[in-house]
């Protein structure tokens, strides 16, 4: 397998990353419209973290992860790594060594549509990882493969220096390219639940505050007592 790293690619602008940085995933997602999201199967190794960064993208071979030591190369400070083979793999193909190295290189976590493995470790040094499978299985360094190339995960299109945007809920790609604009819908996004979340604890019901009764009785739902539907 041939392949190819590409080197200093572009990438979003440092101040629209650190402003995705402050939202969830689930809020940025809505923000560009439910898209971005790299499946359910990319779960955290943690909980209670969040991060943004500019995606470094790695293609490898099936059990195979030389081409991961290439990319650290092609890694600093604010990048996450996201990495993905060319066919489905549950190897632990990322570990402890590989953070240590990328930590040391201000990068800000990994994304493994593999396997990974040290979780404990990485727990314990504090380095944010996400993945599709736990697995102490090993690999060999045999086969080529490419960095900084577009790769797709979950049905996603990954482009290197697209933001990444990961926490308990899972792992969202921003375009680079709509970095800002998904800044700025998520901000208002946010302002609105705010509103929102104040108006539920005076009691207001969503039913009422989003019009959702005229929606129900269009739908043909009807309210009916117990003794009515009893009898």
């Amino acid at each position: 397998m041939p392949g190819v790293i590409v080197t200093n690619p572009p990438k979003a602008e440092k101040k629209d990353v650190e402003a995705l940085s402050g939202y969830g995933t689930a809020t940025v997602g809505e923000a560009m419209g439910r898209t971005g999201f790299l499946g359910t199967h990319l779960r955290p190794i943690q909980q209670g973290v969040r991060v943004a960064g500019t995606a470094v993208t790695v293609l490898c071979w099936p059990g195979d992860n030389l081409v991961i030591h290439a990319a650290v190369e092609q890694c600093g400070e604010g990048d996450i790594l996201v990495v993905t083979t060319t066919s489905p793999c549950t190897d632990g193909l990322f570990g402890e060594l590989f953070a240590t190295a990328l930590a040391q290189r201000g990068v800000r976590g990994v994304v493994m549509n593999t396997g990974i493995r040290d979780t404990a470790e990485l727990r314990a040094m504090g380095f944010p990882a996400w993945s599709a499978a736990v697995s102490p299985q090993g690999t060999v360094k045999a086969t080529g493969g490419s960095v900084n190339v577009p790769i797709v995960i979950g049905g996603q299109m990954i482009h290197p220096g697209d933001v990444i945007v990961a926490d308990d809920d899972g792992v969202v790609v921003v375009p680079r390219e709509r970095a800002r604009d998904t800044a700025e819908a998520s901000e208002a996004r946010e302002r609105k639940e705010a509103a929102a979340r104040a108006a539920f604890l005076e009691g207001e019901l969503g039913l009422d505050r989003y019009g959702l009764r005229d929606k129900l009785k269009k739908l043909g739902v009807e309210y009916r007592t117990y003794e009515e539907v009893e009898s």
